[in-house]
């Protein structure tokens, strides 16, 4: 497939889960390529000569993007490599799960810093150098719109922010002909919550589709967002949910 050739985008959070999932996606659509992850550099550098070894060019950089001026710093790096980003995806992200009582002090700094400020840092910093058509697609959950159960405070209010920073984005960035859209996936397989892992059966029980999504369901859509096809549609949150949400 061809549909991104003559793009570039910058994945952050793109060697692992549903960012692998969409590197690789845009990879064989036909774009360059840039990541930045934040850790297991032995892990980062295979899935690079992975994707390398199917004849695209990855440039890597590692950045703590919880760290505003090391995220500045990456995209930077990245930008003056190739000049400009067509296509930007944010898909790093943490979550810090626990009673209300129990969040340490700092838990509210270190889970927006994560979740909210490095995907606005990024749009912002990525934003000035994007041409006409430039795509901004960042990666929330949809337990935004529906918290599965106690604990999760923190991470779904994190993830909310993203839904009205999306909207202003899209009307920011509006005249300009570029799009900033939401995706918010349900259980996904992924590490972080295993198709088998001990949750997984709570996690399937909103379901109408009772199972796991996969990464590469999650890319898909990520996919046609970046495309040409796409350029109508802006400030939108897209559930891949299995109908969590229905």
């Amino acid at each position: 497939m061809t549909a991104l050739h003559g793009k570039i985008a910058l994945v952050i959070g793109g060697t692992r889960g549903i960012g692998a999932a969409i590197t690789r996606r845009v990879a064989a659509d036909g774009a360059s390529l840039a990541v930045i992850y934040r850790s297991r550099a032995d892990d980062a550098r295979q899935f690079i000569h992975r994707i390398e070894d199917g004849g695209r060019a990855v440039f890597a950089v590692q950045a703590d993007v919880s760290d505003a001026a090391a995220l500045r710093a990456a995209i930077d790096t990245v930008i003056a490599r190739y000049g400009t980003i067509d296509i930007l995806v944010n898909v790093a992200g943490m979550s810090e799960n626990g009673t209300l009582a129990s969040y340490a002090d700092d838990a509210f700094d270190r889970v927006f810093a994560v979740n909210v400020r490095a995907p606005f840092i990024a749009a912002q910093r990525v934003a000035a150098a994007m041409a006409t058509g430039g795509r901004i697609i960042t990666i929330g959950s949809i337990v935004a719109d529906r918290a599965p159960g106690e604990g999760v405070t923190l991470y779904a209010a994190s993830k909310s922010a993203l839904a009205g920073m999306t909207r202003g984005l899209a009307r920011d960035l509006g005249p300009r002909g570029i799009t900033a859209n939401l995706v918010q996936p349900g259980p996904v397989d992924t590490e972080r919550n295993p198709a088998d892992g001990p949750n997984a059966e709570a996690n399937r029980a909103p379901l109408a589709i009772r199972r796991h999504g996969t990464p590469d369901e999650v890319a898909g859509l990520v996919a046609y967002l970046a495309s040409d096809e796409a350029g109508f549609i802006t400030g939108a949150v897209y559930n891949i949910d299995g109908g969590w949400s229905a």
